[in-house]
């Protein structure tokens, strides 16, 4: 029988400024990407999304991010690696510790918008990323992109390297992301997101901007939170997965993935 993961990034509100459904969403993925107050979240969205999530079961990961409120952490920042390093022990730190009065516990990490993109293409930044994962805690698991520096840095340190696919972004034929600053770089409806899932799940593969099919390795599926039909597109998916056989449930709870 086959098992994915369903993932989706939460907890990013600030404040009195809310962003997407994080309840709906919490109903049907098995993994929540929190984040931890450096590019949204504050201590109270922290502590209420990891109890939300604790309540249903789902899995809680760290979505640590560069410093950057104002930019929603999608854009470059310029640090040091030691500084980077030093950043990503902190947000650890109080997911950690967050996770832990709500009764769940952090399982896995998975860096933010622009943290994650260049991470995943820059091994300084990667070798720092994972650096600080490995010290804090070596059970934790690396969530990015297959054949991703990030991913080649968590092997190197030894921690499990969890491979992830995206529902509602496009592809380059390279299997790079389309970025953002282009119109086609976010997909929205939802029928055809499920059925593009369910292509990626069943065969590995999903069709990249030029019409071209792209091979695609995934342990976890992404479905962004701040989209206006994330939680349409998750249930989508969930109810055409289910339909097919295929168990949602989280990657931490499988066995071991590459």
């Amino acid at each position: 029988m086959t098992t994915i993961d369903l993932n989706s990034d939460l907890g990013e509100g600030f404040g009195a400024w809310t962003m997407g459904d994080d309840s709906a969403m919490l109903d049907v993925v098995s993994s929540a990407n929190i984040a931890c107050g450096f590019h949204a979240g504050d201590p109270t969205i922290m502590v209420d999304t990891c109890r939300a999530a604790a309540a249903r079961g789902v899995a809680v990961g760290a979505h640590v991010a560069y410093r950057d409120l104002a930019g929603f952490g999608r854009r470059p920042v310029h640090v040091t690696p030691d500084e980077l390093y030093a950043d990503v022990v902190h947000q650890l730190g109080a997911m950690s510790a967050t996770a832990r009065v709500a009764g769940t516990t952090v399982t896995y990490v998975k860096p933010h918008g622009a943290l994650y993109n260049t991470a995943c293409a820059d091994p300084v930044q990667a070798d720092a990323v994972v650096r600080a994962v490995a010290d804090v805690d070596p059970t934790l698991a690396v969530l990015a992109l297959p054949d991703s520096e990030l991913l080649r840095a968590a092997e190197r340190y030894g921690l499990r390297a969890v491979s992830e696919a995206f529902a509602d972004r496009a592809y380059e034929p390279d299997g790079s992301l389309v970025p953002r600053s282009r119109p086609e770089a976010v997909l929205h409806d939802p029928d055809a997101v499920a059925a593009r899932v369910l292509r990626m799940v069943t065969e590995g593969i999903a069709t990249a901007v030029d019409g071209t099919d792209v091979r695609v390795r995934a342990d976890s599926v992404c479905v962004h939170g701040d989209s206006p039909d994330a939680v349409a597109m998750a249930q989508a998916i969930r109810t055409l997965l289910t339909e097919q056989g295929i168990t949602i449930a989280p990657f931490t709870r499988a066995g071991t993935a590459g």
